[in-house]
């Protein structure tokens, strides 16, 4: 597994600005996938038949590091990644993806290392969100962790947005109370 796999190496700027986001798949890891007459590397993993729609991604430490590019998100779940498990993450993409429905798993190496030979093996990875487990088939489970708050938010579907909107009620009783303490600053201005 590549360590510091940057979002240049994700997605190319020039398919950032020249495609809808919803056409960045075939484009992910692009300089990786595809030979210089731009037929698909035989040696690349990602090429394989039996990995061509695998929805996890097993990676590198520091894995989207480089540039501020949600696009390497949205290029990852085009190609049909729905969770990445690396050791560490650059910190924007490791945001990026929360805002974007993907989870980030952060596990030892030596544990994403056991799971490629696994896979490489044959066995069907799994991932649970809401045990918090990874199991290789006839495997253990193995727990992950990730904040409660974010796992609730894909979970259900919710952006920032979303959270911050279940909490309209407190946030409403809030605004009343800061009416009567704070009214100069709820009144408007005329001219």
């Amino acid at each position: 597994m590549r360590a510091n796999v940057d979002t240049d190496v994700i997605v190319r700027i020039e398919r950032l600005t020249s495609l809808p986001k919803d056409q960045l798949g075939p484009f992910a890891f692009e300089s990786l996938r595809y030979l210089p007459d731009g037929s698909a590397d035989p040696a690349c993993i990602l090429n394989a038949e039996r990995f061509r729609n695998a929805p996890f991604l097993l990676a590198g430490d520091n894995f989207g590091c480089g540039s501020s590019r949600e696009g390497a998100v949205w290029a990852l779940m085009c190609l049909g990644i729905r969770a990445v498990i690396a050791p560490s993450y650059g910190d924007i993409f490791y945001a990026n993806c929360f805002q974007n429905g993907m989870l980030p798993i952060r596990l030892p190496l030596d544990r994403i290392e056991a799971l490629a030979c696994r896979c490489a093996d044959g066995s069907v990875l799994t991932v649970d969100l809401r045990t918090q487990t990874i199991q290789c088939s006839g495997g253990d489970p193995q727990p992950f962790a990730i904040d409660a708050t974010r796992r609730e938010a894909l979970l259900g579907g919710l952006d920032a947005i979303g959270l911050t909107l279940r909490d309209d009620a407190l946030i409403r009783a809030w605004q009343d109370k800061d009416r009567v303490r704070r009214a100069w600053a709820w009144n408007s201005v005329r001219a």
